[in-house]
């Protein structure tokens, strides 16, 4: 166990870290160990309302006028100061997450990545002429439409990826030139900190990222209604979302929501492919992913040999400590999550359906599960479990399948597996989600793809280059010639 002064952090404001000075404390605890790993002292929301004043005065002062390849060159240096220092994150990342440290590693590896992306979307802001004589009166005179930044971006990240899906907010934000306040997860706010200290070793100007910790149900209000906060992006859960989209009112929103993905193998699918896609899609980082598969829809004529391959993967995944390099799946994220998902699971067997494997818990740690016989009305298929449940049914027909794919609230993320390019391209056309995978599960994504929700899912897109769209304004400037 980590002595709990190891880790002891206040929220950081104007570059520097605010003093206890009366403000609670609240304890981060290993999921894994149920042990205290460190303490955060809360924000205040005095403080929210310092942070964004100073966000406000640092984005007029300095990173509005900071030139580009200034921009550039600092999200360059932190992507390399962090690839110095994959193993410290790393680390950081299993202990206040519990995710296992081969995936911790590559949370830390896609956020470098993400860095870079940032380095170079700095570089390339374009805008466009506009030929102003298209229109009649328009003779000798220019048009410009250019990109410019918002000013004040409120972030407010998850506990799932606090690395990743931090920078998915704050790179793009700084690469334009705004300013920011982030919201980490008061579960995991240690990996947040030590990515503040990094970016301000590679020379970002203090005040531009300020960091209030604490209790969301406390701090997002203030931040989200602040008047200068001109952006909100959000990673979370549906009904927390949508709410932060009515406080917003008038301001840029982009919200990344639930999901309880479907994907579909057709019977010309490579049932091999299919079902080691299913187990990384299912079970990585214990399900607690917002695309990861959770309805599993098979060609009758494949379901059973796609079942019995299904299981005996499943089975024999290593769960436990996620500091062992052998371990394949960790903890949830707390004990109450997964007693959630173990409820779940038994509603559903006490309606009908089978467990195949899995389906029974000791503290955070949930078994890897497999569902069958299930029906669209249990909530291990209709609500996102975010946990590490899979539900499995078969279907006939591309129209049937097609119906049970966008019976539902939720629309981010779809997987299809076959051979056929056609039925590839209508299924892509015909299912109802921001993003489907053909030959690959829904959990998949790149960091520079556009990535976002329709329905309950969201609105908006991250993926560096289209959070650059959504974190500019575009601006016309025209031109009278004499």
């Amino acid at each position: 166990m980590i002595d709990v002064k190891s880790y002891y952090f206040g929220s950081i404001i104007d570059g520097e870290e605010i003093s206890k000075d009366g403000r609670k404390d609240l304890e981060v605890f290993n999921p894994y160990t149920n042990e205290a790993i460190g303490k955060i002292s809360c924000a205040t929301t005095e403080d929210v309302k310092r942070a964004v004043d100073t966000a406000q005065r640092v984005y007029t002062e300095t990173t509005k006028k900071m030139p580009a390849h200034k921009r550039s060159e600092i999200l360059r240096k932190a992507a390399d100061l962090l690839e110095q220092r994959v193993d410290e994150f790393a680390r950081t990342l299993v202990l206040e997450a519990g995710k296992p440290i081969k995936e911790s590693r590559v949370e830390v590896q896609r956020a470098i990545q993400v860095l870079r992306f940032a380095s170079e979307g700095a570089k390339a802001i374009y805008g466009e002429t506009i030929p102003l004589d298209s229109a009649i009166g328009g003779e000798n005179q220019i048009g410009i439409a250019k990109r410019v930044p918002l000013g004040v971006v409120a972030a407010i990240t998850p506990f799932n990826f606090p690395l990743n899906l931090a920078l998915h907010k704050i790179a793009p934000a700084l690469a334009v030139g705004n300013t920011v306040v982030l919201k980490p997860a008061e579960k995991t706010p240690f990996s947040s900190v030590l990515l503040y200290h990094l970016l301000e070793e590679a020379g970002l100007p203090k005040g531009a990222l300020n960091i209030v910790m604490g209790p969301g149900q406390e701090l997002v209000e203030p931040l989200v209604t602040h008047p200068d906060v001109k952006k909100v992006s959000f990673t979370g859960s549906s009904a927390v979302g949508w709410k932060i989209h009515e406080m917003a009112k008038r301001k840029k929103v982009t919200l990344e929501l639930g999901s309880n993905a479907p994907n579909i193998i057709f019977e010309d699918g490579d049932v091999e492919v299919a079902v080691n896609a299913i187990v990384l899609g299912g079970y990585t980082y214990a399900g607690q992913a917002c695309v990861s598969a959770q309805r599993i829809y098979v060609h009758e004529t494949i379901y059973e040999n796609f079942l019995d391959k299904l299981v005996e993967k499943v089975s024999a995944l290593k769960t436990g400590d996620p500091l062992e390099e052998s371990t394949d799946m960790g903890p949830m994220i707390t004990e109450e999550a997964a007693e959630r998902a173990e409820s779940w699971v038994k509603e559903a067997e006490d309606q009908g359906a089978a467990i195949l494997t899995g389906g029974s818990r000791k503290g955070s740690m949930l078994e890897p599960t497999v569902i069958s016989n299930v029906t669209s009305d249990m909530k291990v298929v209709c609500v996102e479990v975010f946990a590490p449940i899979v539900s499995v049914m078969p279907f006939s027909t591309e129209e049937e399948v097609v119906a049970h794919a966008n019976n539902t609230d939720f629309g981010l993320h779809a997987g299809v597996f076959t051979a056929d390019i056609n039925r590839a391209m209508r299924m892509a056309d015909a299912i109802e989600t921001g993003g489907v995978w053909i030959n690959e599960v829904s959990v998949r994504r790149y960091d520079h793809i556009p990535y976002g929700g329709i329905k309950s899912s969201g609105i908006g897109k991250e993926g560096v280059k289209y959070a650059i769209e959504e974190m500019t304004d575009l601006k016309f400037v025209g031109i009278k010639l004499y």
